[in-house]
């Protein structure tokens, strides 16, 4: 069972898991260099741990004890306890869920064993924001997809802000990152997928009538402000679009994901 450890000095060394976490760069510094990720709230810590990632520990609010005592039964990791005002201080900002968890980071696997038996797939190129990357795992979990790729430079889905929006669904979706962007569609449509290209390509055409029929698909995004770069519109099988009217001609790509996963389920 976790160790209770109340803690009353917002500087003690033993926070140093939880500390500025409104400075994006410093963590993502500090996550990659340690090792650790972390998950807020108490349904994310939930599905963190039966995920089977394994916590460094816990820093909760007093009133967060009770909900996640059959969590941290099952773990023998330190939890912090203290008032919520001070884990504001501690953190940067007013931890209104109440419980935090720092929890190891896992390797990752090959893009073969995330595609093992995968039928539909998302794949990201360069997403940096990462609401958009926490919505997108979360709208392709709802919609039944099976493993999402991301390209090197996408924000990363372990980041706090990330699982937060996505509501733990990086844990229970399979995914890791492309090596070779160059030559990443290419390998996907070798190994039997068809690579459909969201875009606004003169060929494009419509998505239902891109996947329709269609036996694994792995539907391709890239990022807001330039969209998917020539070589991955180029080297997809397909290239699709979500038909709109009243002079709108783009979508926020979460939303975009939304749709196309759904239209996507139901070929």
């Amino acid at each position: 069972m976790a160790e209770l450890v109340e803690v009353t000095d917002p500087d003690d060394p033993r926070l140093a898991d939880y500390r500025d976490l409104r400075d994006v760069q410093l963590r993502q510094h500090l996550e990659a260099e340690h090792g650790l990720f972390l998950a807020e709230g108490e349904k994310v810590v939930r599905r963190a741990i039966e995920g089977g990632h394994t916590p460094r520990s816990f820093l909760m609010a007093p009133r967060w004890l009770d909900g996640l005592a059959d969590v941290l039964a099952t773990s023998d990791a330190p939890c912090f306890v203290m008032p919520e005002a001070l884990a504001e201080e501690v953190t940067g900002f007013h931890v209104h869920r109440g419980a935090l968890a720092s929890l190891a980071r896992r390797p990752l696997p090959s893009v073969a064993e995330v595609l093992d038996g995968a039928r539909s797939v998302l794949v990201l190129e360069d997403l940096v924001d990462h609401t958009n990357v926490g919505a997108i795992f979360r709208c392709g979990a709802a919609l039944g997809f099976d493993a999402v790729l991301l390209s090197p430079r996408c924000a990363d889905p372990l980041y706090r802000r990330a699982v937060k929006v996505g509501m733990g669904a990086v844990f229970s979706v399979p995914w890791t990152r492309v090596a070779d962007w160059r030559t990443a569609l290419p390998e996907l449509s070798a190994a039997g997928f068809t690579t459909v290209a969201l875009t606004l390509a003169d060929d494009a055409v419509p998505v239902e009538q891109a996947v329709a029929g269609l036996d694994r698909v792995a539907l391709v995004l890239g990022s807001e402000g330039h969209g998917l770069s020539k070589r991955w519109e180029t080297d997809a099988d397909r290239r699709a679009v979500i038909p709109m009217s009243a002079g709108v001609d783009s979508l926020n790509v979460a939303a975009a994901t939304a749709i196309a996963c759904y239209v996507t389920a139901r070929r």
